[in-house]
């Protein structure tokens, strides 16, 4: 839903400054959950690894976002979609090298139906 929503709300708006608003409505909504859960005490437990962590994963968000508004200006939304859900392979892959997580043979199998199917849809 949240990229029909954006296709939709970018449609005669810059991608920058469109992905710049969607930032600020999540910077919001992200700090009132946390002062409605009281959890902005918690701010000065966080160790230096776990904000530069943090900085990164933002950092790659932001990044990810921009390229994927950019994209919905010029391509269509079904050809998007797929291509975007392929980060997961990555996200597997980083797992097993840096958390040293354990993969299944059928979560690889299901990773390359997964990749299959991508294939599929965007050559259609």
């Amino acid at each position: 839903m949240r990229t029909i929503l954006g296709a939709i709300g970018i449609a005669d708006v810059d991608a920058d400054l469109g992905n710049a608003i969607r930032v600020v409505v999540v910077l919001v909504a992200s700090w009132g959950i946390v002062f409605l859960t009281k959890e902005q005490g918690g701010v000065n437990k966080i160790s230096k690894k776990s904000w530069v962590f943090l900085a990164l994963s933002g950092l790659a968000t932001g990044g990810s976002w921009l390229f994927f508004f950019r994209a919905l200006q010029i391509g269509p939304v079904s050809a998007i979609v797929p291509i975007d859900k392929l980060s997961i392979v990555f996200n597997i892959l980083f797992a097993t090298i840096f958390l040293r997580e354990k993969q299944s043979l059928k979560r690889l199998v299901g990773l390359t139906c997964l990749v299959i199917g991508t294939l599929v849809l965007v050559m259609v």
